[in-house]
């Protein structure tokens, strides 16, 4: 299970960069690295303003697909969520951000899917039949499972990787990671969560099928590795564990809603074809 850390660690040596949001949603992302008993440590924070520091819980929402996706048995990047004091600009601010350490395998070294699709991909091959020519059907149609469940708005090619060794010959997709931007993660506020369709069909940036990741379910065929997990009600309580006072209980009981209602309609389609 996702890893909490809620006693406040001191973080404020750590440099932050600004990456801009590619969803075309508004904010700037800041993220930073250290070295860590000699593994490389990522860090990133939620939504940054200037002015009013983090306003957003995109790092709460790395913390539950990380659980969502144990339970479904999917491989996945692992993060923790830290609670911690950070300096930004010469401003001290205390936040929960999520940390990770880096998926690369020694002697690897990685691509953006959209980078390595241009490159090797046959005249007129989709993305989506691309990547069954690569062998990679089954990480793919649980990918477009997943960010349908989780309403995933940034999932663009450099948001899947390619991992290569070419020592060994070997050529794999990184974990699936980088789930910030889903959920509830437009709402600001408990009104704004309750008044959220939940189960709507929204416009997201999706580098495999369409712009909707309903729509994408029409990829899966008859065939299709069917998810090797099985989401109950009883999981609620496992994905949401040691997180009241980090997200209040409207957002927890609107994304349950969100991800268990989604995953009947999965379970629904799957059962027809």
């Amino acid at each position: 299970m996702a890893k909490i850390i809620r006693e406040t660690q001191d973080l404020t040596y750590l440099n932050w960069s600004h990456v801009r949001n590619s969803s075309g949603t508004a904010g700037t992302y800041l993220k930073s690295s250290s070295v860590v008993g000699g593994h490389k440590k990522y860090y990133k924070l939620s939504n940054f303003d200037a002015e009013r520091g983090v306003v957003g819980h995109e790092c709460v929402n790395e913390i539950l697909v990380d659980r969502l996706l144990d339970i479904l048995h999917i491989d996945h990047l692992k993060y923790e969520l830290i609670n911690a004091d950070i300096e930004v600009e010469g401003k001290t601010y205390n936040t929960y951000l999520c940390a990770s350490y880096d998926f690369k395998e020694r002697g690897e070294s990685k691509a953006s899917l959209d980078d390595y699709y241009r490159y090797n991909a046959l005249q007129g091959e989709s993305h989506y039949d691309f990547c069954i020519r690569m062998g990679w059907q089954k990480y793919v149609e649980q990918m477009l499972v997943v960010d349908y469940l989780i309403l995933n708005r940034d999932r663009h090619g450099a948001n899947i990787e390619v991992l290569r060794n070419s020592r060994a010959h070997t050529i794999r997709l990184a974990p699936l990671f980088d789930h910030g931007l889903s959920l509830l993660c437009s709402c600001s506020s408990e009104e704004e969560a309750t008044k959220f369709d939940i189960m709507g069909d929204k416009q997201c940036n999706n580098f495999l099928g369409s712009r909707s990741t309903y729509e994408n379910l029409s990829l899966l065929t008859k065939n299709s590795v069917n998810l090797a997990g099985i989401l109950k009600q009883e999981h609620k309580e496992e994905i949401f564990k040691n997180l009241d006072g980090v997200i209040s209980d409207v957002f927890m009981e609107r994304i349950w809603d969100m991800i268990y209602g989604r995953y009947k309609i999965y379970e629904s389609l799957r059962n027809i074809r």
